[in-house]
């Protein structure tokens, strides 16, 4: 017996054509499942989804360059707006500003993460336990990463910069 977990079904079939069709079948039984969840319970679980992805970013220190506060904040703006457009008017920012902050171009303000923190505790609410410093923890985070990801670049210009007159312990 053979099992082909690539495909979601206990494969058992005599040929490949018999569990390809038997594959295609589970694959259309669970599309038009997922056709009858409720939005809001597809929002819900987007939302606890991303709480989990953000605390496990938090736990587990990623040294590297990729913008973790951006991607969890397309995350967040998509799962509960159609259009970004009004999370902007939600929260008092043009949206050319948060094209900006979403793509790299502009550093988000602290009244902007403000915003956010807020924002998020009223989505929240209803939803599951999420702590308010998240957001800050997020950016921060991705901050010191993405320094000491890149020290190659920047350490031997500094260390050129820094001496020590003083020693200590001698």
């Amino acid at each position: 017996m053979t099992h082909d977990f690539e495909y979601g079904v206990d494969s058992r079939y005599k040929d490949k054509r018999e569990r390809d069709t038997d594959s295609i079948a589970l694959m259309q039984a669970r599309l038009e499942r997922m056709k009858s969840i409720p939005k809001e319970q597809i929002i819900r679980a987007k939302l606890l989804q991303l709480k989990l992805q953000m605390e496990n970013y938090l736990k587990e220190p990623v040294y590297d360059n990729n913008s973790y506060f951006t991607h969890f904040l397309e995350i967040y703006i998509d799962a509960v707006y159609p259009q970004r457009n009004k999370f902007a008017k939600d929260i008092n920012v043009t949206p050319v500003f948060l094209s900006q902050v979403i793509n790299n171009h502009r550093e988000p303000k602290e009244e902007f993460i403000l915003k956010l923190m807020v924002h998020s505790e009223m989505v929240f609410k209803d939803i599951c336990d999420f702590n308010n410093k998240t957001w800050y923890q997020v950016y921060f985070q991705e901050k010191i990463s993405g320094t000491m990801s890149s020290q190659e670049q920047w350490r031997p210009k500094i260390e050129k910069q820094v001496k020590l007159s003083e020693l200590i312990g001698q």
